[in-house]
């Protein structure tokens, strides 16, 4: 079954230009991971600093190998400072 990921950041609004360089960063070496078949980053228009990022992968595995990844793990240092608060993330499977 395929995992859906739905992950809601909020960034500090003077990190905004910043924050949209490492999510193209993020989401362009994402997609070439295997078992990658959608990764792509929403900007709210109501809300500044508000970014959504829909995932689904093939797996749970191959989820987990991103998360271990050196793209990810070096967008998560740089962005730690950035954030408004804590990154809000849900998994699930699809239903209908």
């Amino acid at each position: 079954m395929n995992l859906h990921i739905v992950a809601l950041f909020r960034f500090k609004e003077n990190y905004l230009m910043e924050a949209i360089e490492l999510f193209k960063k993020l989401v362009s070496e994402t997609r070439k991971v295997q078992g990658c078949l959608q990764y792509d980053l929403i900007e709210d228009h109501e809300q500044k600093g508000v970014f959504i990022l829909i995932e689904r992968w093939e797996t749970q595995e191959y989820h987990y190998q991103h998360c271990c990844s050196d793209h990810l793990l070096d967008f998560r240092n740089h962005a730690r400072t950035m954030l408004e608060e804590t990154t809000q993330v849900y998994k699930g499977t699809k239903i209908f």
